[in-house]
């Protein structure tokens, strides 16, 4: 009975309930659309991390993380293939590639510049760098014995354009100094500004020439699916026990990417507690409108035998129902608004520390969308508690006074 009387109520009192949905709606919608917008930016730049700097997953021996990057040619894995081919035997893995860090100097005929180096296997690198944007020239291939590719800063930096030869310097495993003359086959850009003002990027082959070594610092994993990430590592890390070898996911790696989910996070989180305080004030003003307006209607109820509770089980059914309606438009209109947007895209400005831009989307996640439906009807709900309580504490001769 009193179900079938809120839900009639609901569409009796249309002013009121038009004014309370549009404000259930705004926060749905809100919620989905900023909701979307942020965990868009989640992947964009996990993807953008994955495929131009880390894989999905790195292998290298024990230590080289912490102290690796000042001396690389002692953290060697001597014999890389053997290792690469068994973790390469896992269906969620596309590929394993091998690759070989090195420091040292470049020079350009007139002056030298610092560099950090890789060798990298070209063809598996061209299918993991697809965020590599290359500004002028083309790719390593596997057939540039002396080719090298460098960043944006390098070239900026030693005047460099495709084409022209420099020499690279460097200390070998043993100590000894080694020069390599390359040709500039292409100039790149990554997500990564720091990375480009010091990046280059040689041949395996020729890094281990250079370097006289026939290892490699790290296997590179990549994954058909990112989603697959954890599966993979816990894999990797089982069959890497006990071999002084270890293995990090690309979260692990990327402090950047760290640092920027918990700041979104928490800037999200406050987003949601605003449109929360905003939905429950506005619905609670209209509720409390509505409800002493009405009690002279709640005092008639009471006459005719309905208790006090009745009278609060009853108003706060109508808000729920308010609640489900509005939260189901917001999330119907949220969707809506989503594919329309992503269908046009958001151009954004690159990210702090990043080259370029991106076309940003509302990426529709199932969670967030649940989410935002049950903070409407929450909301809603919690709103029309104390009015509903004033109103059924409402003492019946007052309460018919109001007829009158």
């Amino acid at each position: 009975m009193l179900h079938k009387l809120a839900l009639r109520n609901v569409f009796r009192q249309r002013v009121r309930s038009a004014i309370t949905l549009a404000a259930i709606v705004f926060g749905v919608t809100g919620l989905i659309l900023s909701g979307g917008f942020v965990q868009d930016i989640f992947v964009q730049l996990g993807e953008a991390i994955i495929q131009s700097e880390t894989g999905h997953v790195q292998v290298f021996r024990e230590d080289f993380r912490e102290k690796g990057n000042r001396q690389p040619d002692r953290y060697l894995i001597e014999d890389p293939a053997p290792i690469a081919a068994r973790i390469a035997s896992s269906p969620q893995i596309r590929d394993v590639s091998s690759r070989l860090s090195f420091s040292g100097l470049l020079n350009n005929g007139k002056r030298d510049l610092a560099i950090i180096g890789e060798g990298i296997e070209p063809e598996k690198e061209a299918r993991l760098g697809s965020f590599l944007k290359m500004l002028s020239g083309r790719p390593l291939s596997d057939a540039d014995a002396f080719g090298m590719i460098v960043g944006q800063g390098v070239a900026q930096s030693l005047a460099l354009k495709v084409g022209d030869q420099a020499t690279l310097l460097v200390n070998t495993a043993g100590g000894a100094l080694n020069t390599v003359d390359v040709e500039i086959v292409g100039i790149f850009q990554s997500f990564s500004r720091e990375f480009d003002a010091r990046a280059v990027r040689v041949p395996l082959s020729t890094a281990q020439e250079l370097l006289a070594t026939a290892g490699a610092n790290q296997l590179v994993v990549t994954l058909h699916r990112t989603r697959d990430t954890d599966d993979a590592l816990a894999t990797i890390q089982a069959q890497l026990a006990g071999s002084g070898l270890e293995a990090y996911s690309w979260k692990q790696l990327s402090d950047f990417y760290e640092k920027t989910l918990q700041l979104y996070d928490r800037q999200f989180g406050v987003l949601q507690v605003i449109i929360l305080v905003m939905v429950l004030l506005s619905v609670a003003n209209t509720v409390n409108m509505s409800a002493f307006e009405r009690l002279g209607e709640f005092g008639t109820l009471q006459a005719l035998g309905n208790r006090q509770r009745d009278i609060f089980r009853l108003i706060l059914l109508e808000n729920t129902f308010l609640g489900l309606i509005g939260g189901t438009l917001g999330a119907i209109i949220g969707i809506g608004l989503a594919l329309a947007i992503s269908a046009i895209g958001i151009p954004m400005p690159p990210p702090p520390s990043a080259n370029t831009g991106y076309t940003a989307m509302i990426r529709l996640d199932t969670a967030n969308v649940a989410t935002a439906f049950l903070i409407g009807v929450l909301a809603t709900a919690l709103a029309a508690i104390f009015p509903a309580r004033r109103v059924s504490r409402t003492e019946l001769v007052e309460a018919l006074r109001q007829r009158t």
